[in-house]
This record gives C-alpha cells, sequence and structure tokens, in this order.
C-alpha cells in the first residue's frame, strides 16, 4: 500500500511539473517555429513546411477516421463476420494512385524551392567561406569588398563557458568578426574546408551547405531585411563543434560602402612587415595573444592540453625540441589529427610570436626567439 501511494504521489507530482513547465512556457510566450525568414527562399521553405504539415494532418485524420469508424461499425458485438478475401484490383489500382498523387502534390513546390536554393548565378557579391577546427575564415572574392579576408571566432567569454560567470544575451551565438554583406543583393557563397568538414548555415537564409576538404560547394542568400542573423557549424566537426558560430550582419548599401572602406584601412594599417626585427620580450607579448586567440581551446591556458587528443604544450616534445619541427606543425598542422594548418590563417609575424610563446611559456625556457623572416622562408 505505501508502494502504492509513492507511486501516486510522484504521478501528481509529474503531473504537476508539466503543467508548471506549461505554464512557464506561457508566460515567456515560447515560439514553436523555424526562425522568421529573412529572404524569399526561406519564405519559402516554411510556406512549402506550413504546406507538408496541413497535407499529412489530413492525411492521418483521414486514415485513422476510416480505420476507426471500420473497427467501431463492423465491431462482433454488432454481429458482423470478417471478409474472407484477396486480390481486390480496385483497392489495389486506389492504394498506388492515392500515394503517387501525394508525392506529386508534395514533391512539386520541394522541387522548386530546392532548385531556387541552389541558383548561384548572376550574383552581386561572392564570399569564399572556409571551415577551421573553430572558427570561420572569410574572404570576399568578387564584387565591392573584393580583397577583404579575416577570420571570426566566437567571442563568449572562457568564463561564461565554464559556468563561472551569468551567461549573455548571444551564448555561444557571438563571434569578433562579422560577416557583413549589403540588403538586397544576391549574396554567393563558396564553402570548403581546411581541415574536417564542417557546414555553413543561417535559417533565417534558408542557406546550409557542408564545407568539405578539397572541394567547393555553393549556395546564395538575398537578405531582404537589414539585422543581425545567427547560426552556427550543423556538421559534427570535433571537440569546439558546439563553439563555432556564424553571425551576418545585413546592412544598407550605404553602410557597406562604409564598412568596405574602414575594413581595408584597417587591413593596409595591420599589415606586417616580415622583415622587421623583434625583441623577445614584444614578440612573446604578441605570441601570447594569438595563442589565446587560436590555441588555448584546446591546449588550455596552462599549456596542460588534454591528452590523448591534445598533447601538452608545457614541456611537450614539439616545443622543446627542434624549433623547425615546432614552426612546421604550426604552419602545415598535422594530418588526420585535430591540430590545423594555420599557414593560411596567420601571417608571418603572428606564427613567429606564437611560436616563440610557446617555446618561452610555462615551464619551457628555450629562450629562442623566432623572427618572422624565418617563417616567410619556411612556407611552402
Amino acid at each position: 500500500m505505501q508502494q502504492f501511494s509513492a507511486r501516486k504521489s510522484g504521478q501528481w507530482a509529474l503531473i504537476a511539473g508539466l503543467f508548471a513547465i506549461a505554464a512557464a512556457g506561457s508566460a515567456h510566450a515560447l515560439v514553436w517555429n523555424l526562425q522568421p525568414a529573412a529572404t524569399k527562399i526561406a519564405d519559402d521553405i516554411h510556406s512549402l513546411h506550413e504546406y507538408v504539415m496541413v497535407l499529412i494532418v489530413v492525411i492521418f485524420v483521414g486514415v485513422f477516421g476510416v480505420m476507426f469508424y471500420s473497427v467501431f461499425a463492423h465491431r462482433k458485438s454488432k454481429g458482423h463476420k470478417a471478409a474472407n478475401f484477396h486480390e481486390n484490383t480496385t483497392v489495389e489500382i486506389i492504394w498506388t494512385v492515392i500515394p503517387f498523387l501525394i508525392l506529386v502534390v508534395i514533391a512539386w513546390p520541394a522541387t522548386r524551392a530546392v532548385i531556387a536554393q541552389k541558383d548561384t548565378s548572376n550574383s552581386d557579391l561572392t564570399i569564399k567561406v572556409t571551415g577551421h577546427q573553430w572558427k570561420w575564415g572569410y574572404d570576399y572574392i568578387k564584387g565591392e569588398g573584393e580583397g577583404i579576408s579575416f577570420v571570426s571566432k566566437l567571442s563568449t567569454p572562457r568564463d561564461q563557458i565554464e559556468g563561472t560567470a551569468a551567461k549573455g544575451e548571444n551564448y555561444l551565438l557571438e563571434v569578433d568578426n562579422e560577416l557583413v554583406v549589403p540588403v538586397g543583393k544576391k549574396i554567393r557563397i563558396l564553402t570548403t574546408a581546411a581541415d574536417v568538414i564542417h557546414a555553413w548555415g543561417v535559417p533565417a537564409f534558408g542557406a546550409k551547405q557542408d564545407a568539405i576538404p578539397g572541394f567547393i560547394r555553393d549556395i546564395h542568400f538575398k537578405a531582404e531585411k537589414i539585422g543581425t542573423f545567427r547560426g552556427q557549424c550543423v556538421e559534427l566537426c570535433g571537440k569546439e563543434h558546439g563553439f563555432m558560430p556564424i553571425v551576418v550582419r545585413v546592412v544598407s548599401a550605404e553602410d557597406y560602402t562604409k564598412w568596405v572602406d574602414g575594413e581595408k584601412k584597417k587591413l593596409a594599417a595591420a599589415a606586417d612587415d616580415p622583415a622587421k626585427v623583434w625583441t623577445l620580450d614584444d614578440i612573446k607579448a604578441r605570441g601570447e595573444k594569438v595563442y589565446a586567440a587560436n590555441c588555448v581551446a584546446c591546449h588550455q591556458a596552462n599549456g596542460k592540453g588534454t591528452p590523448p587528443a591534445f598533447p601538452p604544450l608545457d614541456g611537450g616534445k614539439i616545443t622543446i625540441g627542434p624549433k623547425a619541427g615546432h614552426i612546421d606543425i604550426v604552419l602545415n598542422g598535422k594530418p588526420n589529427t585535430a591540430m590545423a594548418a594555420f599557414a593560411k590563417q596567420l601571417n608571418d609575424t603572428d606564427i613567429a610570436a606564437v611560436v616563440t610563446y610557446e617555446r618561452n611559456a610555462w615551464g619551457n625556457k628555450t629562450g629562442e626567439l623566432i623572427q618572422p623572416a624565418e617563417i616567410k622562408a619556411l612556407r611552402k
């Protein structure tokens, strides 16, 4: 009896919990739907989704309605006896034709939406997107802004990720460098990857495309409203997969021109002279910043790593061994591991700085200073 009472109490507690969750959901006005569309393609996808949902609800009600009516109206208690028949040609034709017609009415609008997604012709702006573990590289290669390149990384502070600080409004969906595009222009996105398969996707644009090493795939979008739109890598790509957001800022044509001018000035100002000779203290200080932005997620701030996937750099055989091997693995990565090649992500000065820092940080005291000119000479 006590067990029965306890079980009943647990059931009532569960029911009360469900009501509490429902009430909380109503209070916070939860929306159970796709993200609001910002492009015509996304709007078409939403309409297709709702159209198919209505269609399958009608089919569900019709099929189960007929089934339940048949069971109820022809039950044994009313004197009905089971019929004994087979190979009814009419029934077989009906249950073949009706599903075929249903497929046609679904496939027709679905095919139009897919074809529209794949039509990347006559674009106003072309941007190459390269997936790295775990960030995105953007290169403007056609249209206004051609020549602009930058890397976009998660900007959510580590203390929020580790649970030692309150989470921000855009937790895990904020980056240091947003992709900026003009409103009302057709944007062609070329996707590829430097290491493993990633996938670039922004739900509000109805745009999603895999980024595969050694291949170029494309997708497009044409934003019809100004604003900031967020997405994420939608292909399981490794340890930091959940920390690889996408942020696209859509601006007016005038603001986009101003942004392009500003970015080109910043790139010119930030250009490093590989012939510059650095002191050990100065290049270590720069290397610490490069390490924090690119390496800390895997190898940790204390250099201890997370073996065996990410070996320690504090006392590691690479970081205290010959510097040529250390430079090579930073430049070219290590095949079949998560160690990415940074040759195309960082310039000569940044690579020299981070290698110098790693060889002189924590318990590593090699005293070696790598100059940018050495990196330039070793690039393949």
